[in-house]
């Protein structure tokens, strides 16, 4: 039998299967979305953790790249140096390349090691290739894979396949910015140059790559992906019997962004300034639920700030602290759904809250924070996460509290905006995957929507 041709067949590049709720928020929106307006298309994922995405999303996933790098290969020496496992138990033993490099690697000395890289490369490309065969559009997924800690050759790698292969390249709802290596740079921007749609999830990650030198004119502004997950998993505010107003605490692995030397005083004094923040809210007589956006980097942080309340004379059998980490995005949003507001270090923390409706105040690491806070109201509850005031941060969540029903409804006028703008982008999306000549039909559950 003949293919179908009017089945499209869509591949979406993150980094999901890593544990980042966030991420998997993002990938879970646009999966739903992708499947409400194409319901034929055949979705598979190009990611971190192909086992797991391919598990909890019953589809095909591969690698983006192996979870050992070139520093590795040139130190194999021997058949029981074989990596056993994933990088920071993110990608499985599936991910491994071929064990025939392995023998090859065995026998040579390290500087042939070194030199045989490109073959090894060009495997990889060859592979790639092979993947992609078929496929009618690469979408690169929201997230801010386009800032100093992404994956940008392995972008621009998948970008140069994508185009070799015939497949339109998207990039849907990206953060960009801030790319400090300018071989980074240039990948992102030849990457950029590929594709056949560009939007950003907000102004300031356009601006910034207009004034890196990426032609933007012709590009979009649409909000961060995650805000058009499905209203279904999207839980009622579940504040019946609710004793006292309770404040989420949303922690976050923070060692300083890059600087050498000093990450662990910037990780030690951030602890102790997150400790002694609810130690106030404590003592103003608010109960607090610790909240994680990343179920492997998040956990040492949990116990290092549970001993550094117990040094303090918190104890945690009292009753004030809630601390039960989410291991799902429906997890983390139904703990969401049960405080009052919400006080993070991670985006997708503040994000997905202010989805439900929840006031929040930003702890922010970066440029991407202020955007997120200035589309809703609320530029002004934002501090620097190394330079954290506990007095102004109290009183902060005061006002948020004492002025909650006015900036609930704010909240929900503007996310309500967000989802509808993201619908105009699926639907551009489906617009610019349309073969030449085919009419324009809006699938009839998405023409159901808009009645």
């Amino acid at each position: 039998m003949r293919p179908d041709p009017t089945r499209r067949r869509i591949a979406l590049f993150g980094n999901f299967g890593a544990g980042n709720l966030g991420n998997e928020a993002t990938l879970q929106a646009m999966i739903y979305n992708l499947r409400r307006y194409m319901p034929n298309a055949e979705i598979s994922c190009i990611c971190s953790g192909p086992e797991t995405t391919a598990s909890e999303y019953k589809i095909s996933a591969t690698p983006i790249r192996p979870s050992f790098s070139i520093w590795k290969l040139s130190r194999v020496s021997s058949k029981k140096d074989e990596p056993a496992g994933g990088s920071n138990g993110s990608v499985s033993g599936a991910a491994m390349e071929p064990d025939w490099w392995f023998k090859v690697f065995a026998r040579l000395r390290a500087p042939l090691r070194t030199c045989a890289y490109p073959l090894l490369e060009t495997d990889r490309w060859f592979k790639g290739i092979a993947r992609l065969k078929g496929s009618n559009f690469l979408v690169m997924t929201g997230t801010g894979m386009l800032g100093d800690d992404a994956l940008h050759y392995e972008i621009f790698r998948w970008a140069v396949i994508a185009k070799l292969c015939g497949c339109k390249l998207l990039f849907v709802s990206v953060g960009g910015g801030p790319i400090r290596p300018p071989l980074s740079r240039r990948f992102v921007k030849v990457a950029l140059a590929l594709a056949d749609y560009r939007s950003y999830r907000d102004a300031d990650s356009k601006d910034y790559l207009a004034a890196i030198g990426v032609d933007v004119k012709n590009d979009g502004v649409y909000p961060d992906l995650a805000f058009s997950l499905p209203r279904a998993v999207v839980p009622a505010d579940l504040d019946a019997g609710r004793q006292g107003v309770v404040i989420g605490v949303g922690l976050m692995n923070y060692y300083g962004l890059g600087r050498a030397g000093n990450g662990e005083a910037i990780y030690r004094d951030y602890l102790g300034r997150l400790a002694s923040f609810v130690v106030r809210l404590l003592e103003c007589r608010y109960n607090v639920r610790v909240l994680i956006g990343d179920v492997v980097y998040d956990q040492g942080v949990r116990h290092d700030l549970r001993r550094a309340l117990e040094e303090r004379g918190v104890k945690y059998e009292d009753g004030g602290i809630i601390d039960e980490p989410a291991s799902s995005v429906d997890e983390l949003l139904l703990q969401l759904s049960t405080v009052d507001i919400v006080v993070s270090s991670r985006f997708h923390n503040l994000l997905l809250a202010l989805m439900l409706g929840k006031p929040v105040f930003a702890i922010s690491y970066h440029e991407k924070f202020q955007p997120l806070m200035n589309g809703v109201g609320l530029g002004g509850f934002c501090q620097d996460i190394e330079h954290i005031d506990i007095d102004e941060l109290i009183g902060k969540v005061v006002r948020l509290q004492e002025n909650a029903s006015s900036i609930k409804l704010q909240i929900a006028r503007e996310t309500e905006s967000y989802r509808s703008a993201l619908d105009e982008q699926y639907e551009r999306i489906l617009e610019v995957s349309r073969p030449v000549g085919e009419s324009r039909k809006i699938p009839a559950a998405v023409a159901d929507l808009h009645v």
